[in-house]
């Protein structure tokens, strides 16, 4: 069973729908007796980094979710904001994360964009593996697409978390990954076959 989270911050009936047509058991709960029972977890989010955090943090789920993922060391994916609570704290707020990647949250660099692009970074893009993964490995043809909204993205103090980068007036971290633990700063769920193609992976671990 892979149990999304809902913590009042996520895209969750979409994630399950995709879900769905690859026909995978899931549900969505904030129960911590029903992610007990989970296989796998996905961590969605949208908006500000602040907001999710505290929500997270209101929801009382961070005990039983750090039971899991470093306790049972059940595979967790993270999405858009739901990758960036993974680190240690974000330059968009004063909440700490939940610290399972060591990383920070920065805001794109104005100084290194071109003139013409906007941020937010609200766009259709390209991601580069940077380590052979489970995850992403299968799933990336050389079109392979991702859709992308955000201001801030992550910052790895490892090297060896780092998952994918993507350009968006410089190259920066658009995925990380530890163990049992994943992020991507895009939406798969919003990014067609693509990101289907990625989530059966995530279906298909261990």
């Amino acid at each position: 069973m892979i149990t999304i989270i809902d913590y009042g911050a996520g895209n969750i009936k979409s994630i399950q729908n995709m879900l769905g047509k690859l026909g995978a058991e899931s549900c969505i709960s904030n129960t911590a007796s029903e992610i007990k029972h989970a296989d796998k977890l996905i961590l969605p989010g949208v908006g500000h980094y602040d907001h999710g955090m505290k929500s997270l943090k209101n929801s009382g789920l961070i005990e039983v979710l750090n039971d899991k993922v470093q306790g049972e060391k059940v595979p967790l994916l993270g999405i858009c904001l739901g990758a960036q609570l993974l680190g240690n704290g974000s330059e968009e707020g004063d909440e700490s994360g939940l610290g399972w990647i060591d990383m920070e949250v920065v805001r794109f660099d104005d100084s290194k964009m071109e003139t013409h692009l906007k941020i937010p970074h609200m766009s259709w893009n390209t991601v580069i593996p940077q380590k052979d993964s489970i995850l992403i490995s299968n799933s990336l043809a050389e079109n392979s697409r991702f859709y992308f909204v955000h201001t801030y993205h992550m910052l790895p103090k490892q090297i060896s978390d780092i998952l994918s980068v993507t350009k968006y007036g410089y190259e920066f971290v658009s995925g990380v990954e530890r163990n049992n633990i994943l992020g991507v700063q895009f939406h798969p769920e919003k990014s067609h076959v693509f990101g289907m193609n990625l989530l059966k992976n995530f279906v298909d671990l261990f």
